[in-house]
């Protein structure tokens, strides 16, 4: 049997083994997202954002558990800092998710940044489509949680949750210059620290002050290590659904999507293309005159570029 067809059959073990491939930059995976493509865009992707240590991963436990609860088969993709070592997640799925990895109707996949910013990995996208025709009805996205530069994920999903939490500076003006722009929901989490409140309402006073869409973002206030407010969190993933569906805002965002899907292709064949097509001089020359600080980063790269369209 195929991964494709084990995919259409349910079968974890070709999810897990497809995005594998994803991540290796296998062809067969290549020919695969060719086959399945076509199968997706039924799921309702969820971004979780934030900075580190907020709870974001409890969070996600704990809305998980709440849409299994109302029936929905749950798709989980945590990105994480990549070892330098391994090149693998430093952070493991099921460390922090381990009690529903045993339940059939939820998938969980760690995956490295492998050093790319945004907080999200260029694997991430296929990934989306391999559970989403895997037959997922809401697929996270947990971000690695880098901060104000964590919002590259926004383009890939439907819904961007923001995830803060007090006693860790000025919490809202951390959010200024990044996450406060592509929020649709905010959650204050561990909200048994103290000072949630003020937090919750410093939001509130941002976003009445800023210029409003047709849909204000929430702020809601949540113990999730407790299970406290993921059901509210949840009526309100299912609120911003059907405002997209309604408002015709989700063409806009499929279209956003598919221009990031694109983007991310074309930066990727690139890439792959010009290292795999230079001519003259092998990458590691060019590794050797930046060193030597003969040739400047930026400028090694345009020659390397240039050579390798000669080449062709």
């Amino acid at each position: 049997m195929s991964l494709v067809e084990g995919l259409r059959n349910g079968d974890k073990r070709a999810v897990a083994k497809l995005i594998s491939l994803i991540e290796d930059g296998d062809a067969a995976a290549t020919a695969a997202i060719r086959e399945i493509y076509s199968m997706t865009g039924k799921a309702h992707v969820v971004g979780v954002s934030g900075p580190p240590g907020t709870g974001k991963s409890t969070l996600i436990f704990r809305l998980a558990q709440e849409f299994r609860k109302r029936g929905k088969k749950v798709g989980i993709i945590a990105v994480d800092p990549t070892s330098p070592i391994s090149g693998g997640a430093l952070l493991g799925d099921r460390v922090r998710m381990g009690d529903l990895a045993s339940d059939e109707g939820v998938f969980i996949r760690s995956m490295g940044t492998r050093g790319r910013l945004g907080g999200v990995s260029a694997a991430t996208s296929d990934a989306i489509n391999v559970l989403d025709a895997y037959g997922s009805d809401i697929i996270f996205v947990e971000t690695a949680g880098a901060g104000q530069t964590d919002v590259e994920v926004s383009d890939l999903v439907h819904t961007t949750v923001v995830v803060v939490m007090p006693g860790v500076g000025d919490e809202v003006q951390a959010l200024k210059a990044g996450l406060f722009e592509v929020a649709h929901i905010f959650v204050v989490n561990k909200a048994d620290l103290g000072d949630a409140d003020r937090v919750a309402s410093d939001l509130s006073i941002m976003l009445e002050l800023g210029e409003q869409g047709d849909w204000t973002p929430p702020v809601l206030t949540a113990v999730a290590l407790r299970g406290e407010a993921e059901k509210e969190v949840a009526d309100f993933l299912e609120e911003h659904l059907t405002h997209l569906r309604e408002s015709g805002r989700m063409e806009e965002k499929k279209r956003r999507r598919a221009e990031k899907e694109l983007m991310i292709a074309i930066s990727e064949s690139v890439l792959e293309r010009s290292l795999a097509l230079s001519s003259g001089r092998s990458f590691m020359s060019f590794v050797d005159e930046v060193l030597e600080k003969r040739m400047s980063p930026r400028e090694a790269a345009i020659r390397l570029l240039e050579e390798s369209h000669s080449g062709d």
